[in-house]
């Protein structure tokens, strides 16, 4: 059914933030336990290109992407919970 359909994409949404979340983690980990003095490189987009970035501003801006991945999870899911009980 269409119901059924709109489920599964929208679980399979559900899925692909909770991997980007974990994901985002694992960045946020790593650059959090880096030493001062080790280099932070990051990669362009749909390239191979790689430019020196500041490391306390990347993993500022890390966790703030991590906390927006979190936060949209939290809506959908808030959604999907009230669309079960209507």
């Amino acid at each position: 059914s269409e119901d059924e359909g709109q489920w599964c994409e929208e679980s399979g949404v559900l899925a692909s933030f909770a991997f980007q979340i974990k994901e985002q983690k694992v960045v946020v980990d790593e650059l959090s336990n880096l030493k001062k003095n080790r280099k932070v490189y990051k990669q362009q987009p749909n390239s191979n290109i790689f430019f020196l970035v500041d490391r306390t501003e990347t993993l500022s801006q890390c966790k703030n992407t991590l906390d927006e991945l979190k936060k949209a999870h939290q809506e959908m899911e808030n959604s999907e919970k009230t669309k079960i009980e209507k």
